[in-house]
């Protein structure tokens, strides 16, 4: 069974460390080495991390199965959101599983949760963005109903990548 447990400062080791790995497996066959350590290094430092979970606009979640923590879930309201910052979305910045836990409904689960937030804050949409060459998430979003309206440059290492962004109509 999937539970997911709020992540607090004292998780600061073990969020860095699944951010990380997750990220690594998520993106690296796609991208230099080079860029990928770069990013890395530079988006899931231990003080950046902690910013974030102790921003009252953001909130994180583990999906845990026993004693296994096999993603993470982040979500943004208000002045936290990347990009939009409309008081009546909410944004999913992150939603990532372990590759060895992929296909046991854990993205599912953490969806259904910040879909549960938005509804719980009467947000009119919640929104987020994905990389243009992950179809899997892609295919993943569009299937919960979450429309492309957009698209966004991310800067990664030395080259520019597009994100589609999405949105899910509450």
């Amino acid at each position: 069974m999937i539970e997911l447990i709020k992540v607090t400062s004292s998780d600061i080791i073990a969020l860095q460390t699944l951010s990380r790995q997750t990220f690594f497996e998520t993106f690296a066959a796609e991208n230099t080495p080079a860029n990928m350590q770069a990013f890395l290094d530079k988006a899931f430092q231990q003080e950046g991390l902690l910013k974030e979970i102790n921003n009252s606009h953001s909130v994180f979640y583990f999906a845990k199965t026993g004693d296994n923590i096999i993603g993470y879930l982040k979500i943004n309201t208000g002045a936290a959101q990347t990009e939009l910052r409309e008081e009546d979305g909410i944004e999913i910045e992150r939603i990532y599983v372990l590759k060895e836990f992929q296909g046991q409904k854990a993205g599912q689960l953490m969806l259904d949760k910040a879909l549960q937030m938005g509804r719980e804050k009467n947000a009119a949409y919640v929104w987020l963005g994905v990389w243009e060459k992950n179809t899997k998430a892609i295919s993943f979003y569009a299937k919960n109903g979450f429309i492309a309206f957009s698209s966004h440059i991310f800067r990664f290492g030395d080259e520019d990548q597009t994100d589609i962004m999405m949105k899910l109509v509450l």
